[in-house]
């Protein structure tokens, strides 16, 4: 029997040679062919949001997440920001500025049309800039104040012209907003239009058109679009674009278990372990555009060992940052090493990290002087006991990080106590200044500049937001500095020097960025996620995905002979 093996072995082994030997003498010279995946338009797409409709207009959807999801697909901005945070092209085709930086200047593409057929113009760019400027509560104060100080100029249907009382580099950030139609709303107040028909059938110059709702028993329960095949970027390959609202992340998950949608927009740690165990959904993951940290009242006459880098630096070091992720977090998250978002074009790489070592956190509180008292509390030189108040909002995830925390800070000595708070009461608190320490999370969604000014620069400590009051004047000039220029290898230059000097004074402690997940069907080609500066921003390039595909190819030219 063995015997007869060896011979069948033989025989395939001779076939192999033979077909190889007939290949070799085929014409060498033969041109190889290959077919690649090319997209077809059609299919439908079905992405499960979490949360309730309101209305659909891009000016009043600030507090509704599914609503900006849906914005984004229908309207349109003036300009856009890419992953890195640098602007691009949108509805503005080019843009200058004078060498003062007071004046931007911005040219619109002529083949961008609403979803009518109606050429979009500058009249409408100035007519959606003319409504934020509305004392109306659903704008906040910052907003109105900014825009009221801008001069706005139609110099003709495709150009207009914005003059700032002086120069301020982050201004194109205020230019991603969504524009909307003026031939259609131009007589209306914003208390007129936050209950209008519009709100109910939108129309828009993105790449998908409002088409209907989907209702059942009365309540809106999805909302259906379609490729917008007049497109000024090109048509959708998708031709249907399907939302559908759901209570909980638990029931959008369960929707995507039965086959109901193909995407869900967000996926919290609650149902992670389950997303991660189905093959069928893929899983992208980025950035979110907010900073835990925990800010430092520097200026506390009562707390002078706050005003030392070094016992700052021990504070820092004696947090296990790692451990709250892993552990609170499930991995999601990624460590901070300053206060600008990693990604963005002004993003120093090459700082390095505060890493857990409570053994070195030890040595520099004993460097300056600290030391334990007969009754065992530890005290600076003068006598003032190490004592903190940590301030934590009133959720369970930031009272759980700030346990890990105070464990941290007591292991190398320092006496701590947590004073839980709501949320408006402890911002009132960091306002006043009266706290020691305070774990927050910093906001900076649908910010892709990183301007950090607001919150470091010394002229934002009373009054502003510079809530540690850290005063550098060395770090305040840089980014004063690039607050001033539109040369953004100059101000990335500027960012990295203020930068290096925020890591080694430390004047807060930035903790983590946590990370957004989303997920969508393997059956969905094209997906790209980013770092993201909202949530929609996953949206950004739904355009170039597709469900459809062929294989496209090649002609081949003969050659003679």
């Amino acid at each position: 029997m063995k015997k007869f093996r060896w011979q069948l072995l033989i025989i395939l082994i001779t076939g192999l040679v033979v077909g190889l030997l007939l290949l070799l003498q085929q014409d060498s010279t033969a041109p190889e062919v290959e077919s690649t995946i090319s997209p077809i338009s059609g299919g439908i797409y079905t992405e499960a949001l979490v949360g309730n409709f309101l209305r659909f207009n891009p000016i009043l959807d600030r507090y509704n997440q599914p609503d900006q999801d849906v914005d984004r697909l229908i309207f349109s901005s003036l300009v856009k920001f890419d992953a890195n945070g640098f602007p691009q092209p949108d509805l503005a085709e080019t843009w200058s500025y004078t060498s003062d930086g007071t004046r931007f200047t911005f040219s619109l593409r002529q083949n961008a049309y609403w979803h009518d057929g109606t050429p979009v113009t500058a009249q409408d760019v100035a007519f959606t800039v003319s409504l934020m400027k509305s004392e109306h509560q659903l704008f906040p104060e910052d907003l109105r104040k900014f825009w009221s100080e801008i001069q706005v100029d139609v110099v003709s249907d495709t150009v207009i012209e914005f003059a700032l009382p002086e120069a301020f580099a982050p201004f194109l950030d205020y230019l991603s907003f969504q524009v909307l139609p003026v031939h259609l709303l131009g007589n209306l107040s914003v208390d007129q239009l936050v209950d209008h028909p519009f709100n109910l059938a939108p129309v828009g110059s993105g790449p998908y058109k409002f088409r209907k709702f989907l209702v059942e028993d009365g309540v809106v329960t999805g909302v259906d679009l379609v490729a917008n095949a007049d497109f000024y970027g090109g048509r959708p390959y998708i031709d249907e674009v399907v939302f559908q609202y759901y209570p909980s992340e638990a029931l959008a998950w369960a929707a995507y278990q039965a086959g109901e949608v193909d995407g869900i927009s967000a996926i919290s740690n609650d149902i992670l372990p389950e997303v991660l165990a189905d093959p069928t959904l893929k899983l992208y993951s980025s950035r979110m555009p907010r900073l835990s940290i925990v800010f430092l009242n520097l200026k506390n006459p009562a707390k002078p060992f706050l005003q030392q880098a070094e016992f700052r630096q021990a504070l820092m070091l004696s947090i296990n940052r790692q451990a709250i992720l892993d552990n609170l977090l499930l991995g999601q998250g990624i460590l901070a090493n300053g206060p600008i978002l990693p990604g963005n074009w002004a993003y120093y790489p090459d700082l390095s990290s505060y890493g857990y070592d409570p053994d070195s956190a030890a040595q520099r509180i004993a460097a300056l002087g600290i030391t334990r008292n007969e009754a065992g509390v530890m005290v600076t030189s003068e006598g003032v006991e190490v004592r903190l108040v940590l301030l934590v909002p009133q959720d369970t995830l930031h009272q759980q990080i700030a346990e890990q925390i105070k464990q941290g800070w007591e292991a190398v000595g320092i006496a701590v106590d947590l004073l839980v708070e709501p949320h408006d009461q402890v911002v009132a608190r960091l306002e006043s200044h009266d706290y020691d320490a305070a774990l927050v999370d910093i906001d900076l969604s649908g910010t892709p500049d990183p301007d950090p000014y607001p919150f470091w620069a010394q002229s934002q400590a009373q009054g502003g937001q510079n809530y540690s009051q850290w005063s550098n004047r060395a770090a305040s000039e840089y980014l004063e500095q690039a607050r001033v220029t539109n040369d953004y290898e100059l101000r990335t230059k500027l960012y990295r020097n203020f930068q290096i000097l925020f890591h080694e004074e430390l004047p807060s402690l930035p903790l983590f960025y946590p990370v957004y997940n989303y997920g969508v069907r393997n059956t969905v080609y094209g997906v790209t996620v980013g770092p993201i500066y909202d949530p929609s921003d996953r949206l950004k390039d739904l355009a170039t995905w597709y469900i459809l595909s062929g294989r496209a190819t090649p002609e081949i030219t003969p050659t003679a002979e």
